[in-house]
């Protein structure tokens, strides 16, 4: 049996942001400067300095202004909710984005309702996640928005087919099974509570896996030809990375499957981007 086409995320990612570079270069010949991104990290959680440096890259790339706000873990509630709040009045910022997860003593959902939602790269904002459940138009969040890009990418048509989406979560699993929805695909969301969740993943078209457990789904679960897309990033204890996914096995029996690390994580990147700029282009009405 053939092995699954690679998903490639990173040069899906390059090629998105090879567009949106060009339409900072029109907007700079329209508004005068380019669209701006501000990242706001909390203390020093090592997972969260290399996203945010590879967020920086990715804005160099692109043309993009570009701050970082790094303020120690010790910060109050307060002190952090008053940067949001003058980065929601600063004319050179179109989005913000907090680099979770957050100290404990700082409330998650106080601060991503802080954010206004014009400029809510991220796309947690309830007003935006609301727009998302009922189809209105508004910012989506960064990594579903980038499942769904990878799933157009490989051409088949997904309209009427069954996907199963494992993990629950507001930032991935929610969002991504209304994208599908907004697909026509026949949805179901499991988590590690599903009972029989080898039969649910083993009936379906598209697998997301998003569950945050190396390896929880096994290859051989996977229906033939099926698509998956693995936004897991679990460290092993030999310290490689792996996908919710058994890649290995998985990939003998897919017609298409991303790679951990180099599928969904660039392609994050590469969303966020897409959003910062669209939020300019609305500010500016363009």
């Amino acid at each position: 049996m053939s092995q699954a086409q690679i998903i490639d995320g990173k040069l899906l990612a390059l090629e998105i942001e090879g567009h949106i570079a060009k339409e900072v270069e029109e907007f700079k010949t329209k508004i005068g400067f380019a669209p701006g991104l501000a990242v706001v990290r909390v203390g020093n959680d090592e997972a969260s300095k290399v996203y945010v440096r590879n967020k920086e890259l990715a804005c160099k790339r692109v043309g993009f202004h570009s701050e970082h706000h790094h303020v120690p873990e010790t910060i109050s509630e307060n002190d952090l909710l008053k940067i949001i709040q003058a980065l929601n009045k600063d004319s050179k910022i179109h989005g913000i984005l907090v680099q979770l997860p957050l100290p404990k003593h700082i409330s998650e959902s106080k601060v991503i309702d802080t954010i206004i939602p014009e400029k809510d790269a991220d796309g947690f904002h309830p007003m935006n996640m609301g727009n998302l459940l009922i189809g209105k138009p508004g910012t989506l969040p960064c990594t579903p928005y980038g499942v769904i890009k990878m799933l157009e990418s490989t051409g088949v048509s997904l309209e009427g087919k069954d996907a199963v989406v494992v993990g629950r979560s507001n930032i991935v699993g929610k969002p991504a099974a209304l994208l599908l929805l907004q697909k026509s695909m026949t949805v179901t969301i499991a988590h590690s509570k599903t009972k029989n969740l080898a039969e649910v993943v083993g009936r379906s078209d598209v697998v997301i896996a998003a569950v945050g457990k190396a390896k929880m789904i096994s290859g051989e679960w996977i229906k033939p030809g099926a698509i998956v897309i693995d936004v897991g990033i679990n460290r092993l204890p030999d310290g490689k990375l792996s996908g919710d996914v058994d890649f290995e096995e998985a990939k003998k029996r897919a017609a298409f499957i991303t790679p951990v690390p180099g599928g969904v994580g660039p392609m994050t990147i590469a969303m966020l981007l897409q959003n910062t700029l669209e939020c300019a282009q609305k500010y500016y009405k363009l």
